[in-house]
């Protein structure tokens, strides 16, 4: 089996049950497979510490791992992880990729390389050779910068050669680049992180982010990370309100926008604990969904990620 047929074949049996931690799973006739698609894990003790979180960020500074995740509550046991970069260094890709291969809970990676860098091709390759490499994660700012530069956009064009995906953390007045490179780059999925982190107040939804989102939502390679809600919620309110009625406008936006086949769940654990418990954060999600019903929610906490991110099952 080729390593496309194996990761195609994983994602058709995803909801089969838990990975990684198979004793906090549900009984089968309730059980949701849930994959967290954006966690950091990092290690301020190593010899050269870390570039992030820095050491004035008392409460995130310190050792973060699966274990640590997993001793969480959350209103439903998660079934693995898609870890995003917290670090810049080229090497701390491949020492994610070393704490994947000694926990099964990390179904995926999504790294960091900068595409400008010359060394760009060889070191994707490099890592895109371990099968938990997902793609990787840029700024709105490098965005920007490929759109005035052909050779950059060829450069994440390889991205969507390999089977890998782009995750992008912009802000609202960035969402028509990335909508620019959808549209360059058809072959390549794209993952709008945090809500494109916009504000959320509770009461008016942004005009801009409504129809930018709207409008990047129509290039059908991109999805949309529901993961930022209380981080965005925080800005005017800490900790973050916890009813779900808060956040369902913004819910709403997304919703409409994307549909059932393009929204993918993540947390952004620890930072979002800054503004609420892991258990708040997954609960607010799960109960909007769970409106829509059983199908719709098993899209969002892991069919859709099988799609986006081709994730290992382990």
């Amino acid at each position: 089996m080729t390593r496309r047929e194996f990761l195609v074949a994983s994602g058709s049996g995803l909801l089969g049950g838990a990975v990684g931690c198979t004793s906090r799973s549900l009984p089968r006739s309730l059980s949701l497979t849930i994959i967290d698609c954006h966690t950091h894990f990092y290690d301020p003790s190593r010899p050269k510490g870390v570039p992030w979180p820095g050491k004035n960020e008392t409460f995130l500074y310190r050792t973060v791992g699966p274990a640590d995740y997993l001793a969480q509550k959350v209103p439903t046991p998660v079934s693995g992880t898609v870890v995003v970069e917290a670090s810049p260094w080229v090497e701390d890709n491949q020492w994610l990729l070393d704490l994947a291969a000694r926990h099964a809970f990390i179904v995926g990676f999504c790294g960091h390389l900068n595409p400008a860098d010359d060394s760009f091709a060889t070191n994707l390759e490099r890592f895109a050779a371990n099968p938990l490499y997902r793609g990787i994660r840029i700024s709105g700012g490098t965005i920007s910068q490929a759109m005035r530069d052909r050779g950059l956009i060829a450069k994440l064009g390889r991205l969507s050669d390999l089977d890998l995906q782009l995750d992008v953390n912009v802000s609202i007045e960035e969402l028509p680049e990335v909508e620019r490179l959808a549209k360059a780059l058809p072959r390549l999925r794209i993952v709008v992180d945090h809500l494109a982190n916009t504000s959320i107040d509770g009461r008016a939804v942004d005009p801009n982010w409504r129809r930018n989102m709207e409008q990047v939502a129509a290039a059908p390679n991109v999805f949309a990370k529901i993961s930022g809600l209380v981080e965005g919620a925080g800005r005017s309110a800490k900790p973050a309100p916890a009813g779900t009625k808060y956040y369902a406008p913004w819910l709403d936006v997304i919703w409409n926008a994307f549909g059932e086949d393009r929204l993918i769940y993540g947390s952004n654990w620890p930072v979002s604990e800054l503004f609420a418990p892991l258990f708040e954060v997954q609960r607010i999600v799960e109960e909007y969904f769970a409106g829509k019903g059983r199908r719709v929610m098993e899209k969002v906490f892991a069919g859709n990620a099988s799609v986006a991110y081709r994730w290992r099952r382990r």
